[in-house]
């Protein structure tokens, strides 16, 4: 059906069609602001009821319509989300999803999505998160931007301007391929299963930086573990692990290679990596059991 058609009798039907046609696009982009999962949904189903109230025959662009709406709630619980985090136990990190293959195979798509550039996005400003993926991840153009966020386009611009910025410094200074990023990662999981000491200090670079998160349910490091040896103590010296047998699983999560971890046969968390120059530079563990849910079947993103 052309987005366009008039055709359509029922406003309703016309409505859910345009927004069946665009969710995984509004899925992506509120997951991409809110790190969260369960958020993004919420945030979608506040859009949702939203979208069933507007007149469509005053909507030109019923994507670009969506989009706003779906920015505008996520905004709004960005805010929300911040409060929570105050007193969240330990590190906060994204809630980890399985991933279509095309997402892999969607570069841009991949580094939007991986846990170092999501974790990075976490220090920005809710609206300087919401103009960046906006234009950035998702290449909206700035007069969009503005309605989306109640701005004016200069201002977008500059605030466009600063987050980039800000990402830039932060963001890994190498992309590797997913063979090359599986490789390391592949070697990483050997010697974690046969706790080669050599090995794992080997593949860690010397300034790797652990950040773990049990959210006061698993046990977690409070803080991250920085340098190669005092992340091999938490992994082999936490008492959880200690005498567990270490298994590891390959998958791909947020469209990046990673590993579901086992100890003792019992699914145990998510580990998401960071590579460069042929070293692990950033080990992200999710054990958080609550943001555990999205990683049994396979979650469909698009920048489309």
């Amino acid at each position: 059906m052309n987005e366009h058609d008039e055709a359509t009798t029922d406003p309703v039907d016309a409505a859910t069609a345009a927004f069946v046609a665009h969710r995984n696009l509004l899925f992506t982009v509120a997951y991409e602001m809110l790190g969260s999962a369960a958020d993004a949904e919420d945030v979608l189903q506040e859009t949702w009821l939203r979208w069933i109230k507007v007149d469509l025959g005053q909507v030109s662009d019923r994507r670009a319509y969506l989009v706003r709406i779906v920015t505008r709630q996520s905004l709004n619980r960005l805010r929300t989300m911040k409060r929570r985090k105050e007193t969240y136990i330990g590190s906060w990190l994204p809630e980890p999803l399985l991933t279509t293959p095309d997402v892999a195979e969607d570069a841009d798509l991949a580094e939007s999505l991986s846990m170092a550039l999501m974790l990075v996005l976490e220090s920005l400003s809710p609206t300087e998160r919401a103009v960046f993926v906006l234009r950035e991840v998702f290449d909206v153009g700035y007069d969009e931007i503005a309605a989306a966020v109640g701005k004016s386009a200069a201002a977008v611009r500059q605030i466009a301007h600063r987050a980039r910025k800000h990402v830039e410094a932060r963001r890994p200074r190498e992309t590797v391929s997913p063979g090359q990023a599986q490789a390391v990662l592949e070697t990483f999981k050997r010697a974690l299963e046969t706790r080669d000491l050599r090995i794992l200090l080997d593949v860690l670079a010397p300034d790797v930086v652990l950040v773990s998160d049990g959210g006061g349910v698993k046990l977690a490091a409070p803080r991250p573990v920085v340098g190669a040896e005092k992340v091999v103590r938490f992994y082999l010296g936490e008492a959880a692990v200690v005498r567990a047998a270490i298994t590891c699983e390959a998958t791909v999560v947020n469209g990046n290679p990673a590993l579901l971890v086992h100890l003792d046969g019992a699914f145990d968390g998510v580990l998401a990596t960071r590579v460069e120059d042929g070293r692990i530079t950033g080990l992200y563990y999710v054990r958080n059991p609550h943001k555990l849910t999205r990683v049994a079947s396979e979650t469909s993103l698009t920048l489309r």
